[in-house]
């Protein structure tokens, strides 16, 4: 019986009107080969920054159309049994090759992007951080930025004593110092717990790997989405370095009554750090929460578990006087009996009374001292 045409039974009809750009007569153009089964294998690839004078068009290649405006660009290109697109952005890119073998395809792409990043030129007190999130088009994803991190010994006077001592031992620590595999940090908010995440992630980057999850409420309850976490995207280096998974704000999750209103999240947490889900990989979890120590689930809070577990309050009247330093007129008024968290200082410092911090949204530096 002769093989069906696949045009017959995946028919495809493309209807444009003025709404329609050159960009989208180009995505409908490539779309094509690949509806219709003409080219039925596709392998794509995305770049962050993409190596200054390339144009991720093969040698040779045949330009079909080639689109410019002011956010995006994009070039069709094709070959013998293939067929290109390359959408471009800022630095970055898209690039996605449809073929008549899945072989075919990987081989063009490959050939295109090898070598083709571009890191940007390291900064002393950048590190670079991953961040995860489920992306509607491309699924579980993650993405790289640098982050402005401070060196522990500049941002040490941020934290009252106790927590500056026990954040001493943990910016020290090493691969062979690991004994559990969660880090906490509690406390309210305002106190600097995030602040000191992005310091870690500096003083560990020669062995760590540290990503953020963007959508945590989401992690503990899809399944593909823990798996794609769980065995993890390495950074390039191909050291096999350990990695740190940031959770910001999982006051449900580990709270006392998390069992009954999370289901299954905080059960899958707990395996990944040391069950069956977390064996053989070198991962790390670190959760921020508001909450008070006394009303965390036991399970998390267990001996054996936490690598650290630091409670991050606000500084005492005296330490926060000191911070403010003897030139800032009026502290001794402006600062209470309880002493004040590090946003209160940074508001005091920019003029505004600390009963009204300004929402973390009005000002660059607002958000690094939650």
């Amino acid at each position: 019986m002769p093989e069906k045409d696949p045009r017959h039974s995946l028919p495809i009809r493309l209807t444009m009107d003025d709404n329609d750009s050159p960009s989208d007569v180009v995505d409908a153009l490539f779309l094509a080969r690949f509806a219709t089964g003409e080219q039925p294998y596709s392998h794509a690839v995305s770049i962050e920054r993409v190596k200054p004078g390339l144009d991720l068009v093969p040698s040779g290649a045949a330009v079909l159309r080639a689109v410019r405006d002011d956010d995006r660009s994009a070039t069709l290109a094709e070959g013998d049994g293939w067929t290109l697109l390359v959408s471009r952005w800022s630095r970055g890119a898209d690039v996605t090759v449809i073929a008549t073998s899945a072989e075919l395809a990987e081989r063009v792409v490959k050939q295109v992007t090898e070598d083709a990043a571009d890191e940007p030129e390291p900064q002393p007190d950048n590190v670079t951080m991953g961040f995860w999130y489920v992306s509607p088009r491309r699924g579980p994803y993650r993405t790289t930025r640098q982050i402005a991190a401070g060196a522990w010994d500049e941002v040490r006077p941020n934290y009252t004593a106790a927590v500056a001592d026990a954040m001493d031992r943990l910016m020290k620590t090493t691969p062979e110092d690991i004994a559990g595999r969660l880090l906490l940090l509690h406390g309210p908010p305002g106190t600097g717990k995030t602040s000191a995440l992005r310091t870690l992630a500096r003083s560990w980057r020669d062995w760590c790997q540290v990503d953020c999850v963007l959508d945590p409420e989401r992690l503990f309850t899809d399944v593909g989405y823990l798996m794609d976490i769980a065995i993890g995207e390495e950074d390039g280096t191909g050291k096999g370095r350990w990695r740190l998974l940031l959770l910001e704000d999982c006051d449900e999750l580990i709270r006392g009554e998390a069992k009954h209103t999370a289901g299954q999240a905080l059960s899958r947490l707990l395996n990944l750090t040391d069950g069956l889900l977390g064996q053989g990989r070198n991962v790390l979890v670190g959760v921020t929460t508001n909450e008070d120590l006394e009303r965390l689930h036991p399970a998390v809070v267990r001996p054996g578990r936490c690598l650290a577990r630091i409670e991050v309050g606000a500084l005492t009247r005296k330490e926060s006087l000191d911070w403010l330093g003897a030139d800032f007129p009026d502290a001794a008024s402006s600062v209470g009996r309880e002493g004040a968290t590090l946003a209160e200082l940074y508001a005091l410092r920019r003029g505004v009374s600390p009963t009204s911090v300004p929402d973390p949204r009005d000002g660059a530096d607002a958000g690094l001292y939650l």
